[in-house]
């Protein structure tokens, strides 16, 4: 099979950001340390009014095509993960592929939730595999929950945040992609929902108060299925590809609480220190909370030839899922 590696990365969050002290200035019932405590946040990015799913997604592209000095024309495929969509139709690759000018790319969406990401890189590899057309694939993932959620809900609204990242795949002499898993248990499907017909109105105009066509989740359900499935998934990528979770020098996990992250790397066996976190400036933003963290830990300096990192994405659906590969940046 061909190799395939991540040869660029890219991400964006917007300008504004709401703290925690924010929230309940705004009339949250909450407090700055309760939000801490229990989900290791001190804030959150808040798309402007005028910034749109696809516009954040745009800028985190054309820092990943920057750094992996690639040109948008030479993307063959734009996969893209979302369950925050600009609209229900087109698809929001589609309006991506658009606005970069990205003439010789197919383009399509991924809705996996906050698994979407690894979802979209699947997908992407297999097609890059499967067809020979396919050689060098823009992956992103880009969220604006703030247009989604009752900010009267302290329940759901002070996990989230906006922002995107990107990814740019291409073959490779050198192994980088090795393995993945995915599931899904459908019978959890209320567990995290967005009822149809909810609001799509930017955060500062958000007058929503019964919740009725926000954003629902079951706090105590999410918590239960999260840190049995966000070791489980990579220990199966891990036994595909051969090796052990201890074998691994960095995972990306979805950034959906710091205390799940740290159940997940103790039943992995896995120090904190081989983990990188930024959920405490960026809040959850779902399906973009993986290739946000990974770009992060790009420009930290955190990884380095052949180390053997795991992505990792778990939520709605519910959807659960890794991607194993050797780092050739």
């Amino acid at each position: 099979m061909k190799n395939i590696s991540i040869i660029g990365t890219g991400s964006y969050l917007p300008e504004t950001v709401w703290t925690n002290a924010d929230l309940v200035a705004r009339g949250v019932e909450t407090t700055d340390e309760w939000i801490f405590s229990k989900t290791g946040i001190r804030q959150r990015h808040i798309a402007a009014d005028d910034e749109a799913t696809s516009d954040l997604a745009v800028q985190a592209a054309l820092r990943a095509l920057e750094a992996a000095n690639v040109s948008a024309d030479e993307i063959d495929l734009i996969v893209l993960a979302t369950s925050s969509p600009d609209m229900i139709q087109p698809s929001t690759a589609a309006i991506v592929q658009g606005k970069l000018s990205a003439v010789n790319a197919a383009a399509f969406d991924v809705g996996a939730v906050c698994a979407g990401f690894v979802y979209a890189m699947v997908t992407a590899v297999g097609m890059m595999r499967g067809f020979a057309h396919y050689k060098k694939v823009l992956v992103i993932g880009a969220e604006t929950y703030s247009r989604i959620l009752d900010w009267k809900d302290r329940t759901t609204c002070v996990f989230f945040g906006d922002g995107a990242g990107a990814v740019v795949l291409s073959e490779t002499k050198a192994p980088g992609y090795l393995s993945h898993f995915i599931m899904n248990d459908g019978t959890g499907a209320e567990v995290i929902k967005f009822p149809a017909g909810g609001s799509r109105l930017p955060a500062s105009e958000q007058t929503l108060s019964d919740g009725l066509h926000a954003f629902q989740m079951d706090g105590q359900k999410v918590w239960d299925f999260a840190v049995k499935a966000m070791p489980d998934a990579v220990r199966k990528s891990c036994e595909y590809a051969g090796c052990r979770s201890q074998d691994i020098d960095m995972l990306i996990s979805h950034q959906a609480n710091i205390n799940i992250i740290q159940k997940g790397m103790d039943a992995l066996g896995l120090p904190m220190d081989k983990t990188f976190i930024t959920i405490r400036d960026t809040a959850n933003t779902s399906g973009a909370s993986i290739p946000i963290a990974l770009d992060a830990a790009v420009k930290a300096g955190k990884l380095e030839q052949s180390d053997l990192l795991a992505l990792v994405g778990f939520g709605g659906g519910l959807s659960w899922g890794s991607v194993l590969l050797k780092w050739t940046l």
